[in-house]
């Protein structure tokens, strides 16, 4: 299985993704939203990086269950509730990527939102894979 990530010059350098990714030769691996939900149920934290990190390892203990491993992320849209905060704790949660999932950045999309289905939830990940 190969994961390509392309970033063309003529388009702006990307920061925290890939313009896109060319996967080839695996199997794709759906991952349904993913907030910051814990074992039980409840959402995890009250500030959007604490729950972005929870739907994060969310979303990784998915991919991990699959088979399938962060490098092969193939694409992810975050939704959150709050794209000005967002924006606001970009560089903590790209600490948080970079250390939950490493430097191999997938297409990549924020989207606000109105709300999510928790309530309490300020963030939720989905996206696919390529597993080999």
């Amino acid at each position: 299985m190969t994961v390509e990530r392309v970033n063309p010059p003529e388009l702006s350098p990307p920061t925290g993704f890939s313009h896109a990714v060319v996967a080839a030769g695996g199997r794709i691996v759906f991952l349904a939203g993913q907030t910051a939900l814990d074992p039980h149920g409840k959402v995890r934290g009250d500030t959007l990086p604490g729950q972005f990190e929870q739907a994060l390892a969310n979303l990784l203990t998915a991919l991990h269950a699959a088979g399938g491993t962060p490098a092969g992320l193939a694409r992810v849209t975050v939704y959150t509730t709050d794209v000005a905060a967002y924006r606001v704790h970009a560089r903590e949660l790209g600490g948080i990527w970079r250390r939950l999932a490493g430097r191999d950045y997938p297409a990549m999309a924020v989207v606000e939102v109105v709300r999510l289905w928790d309530d309490q939830a300020m963030v939720e990940l989905d996206g696919f894979a390529v597993l080999p």
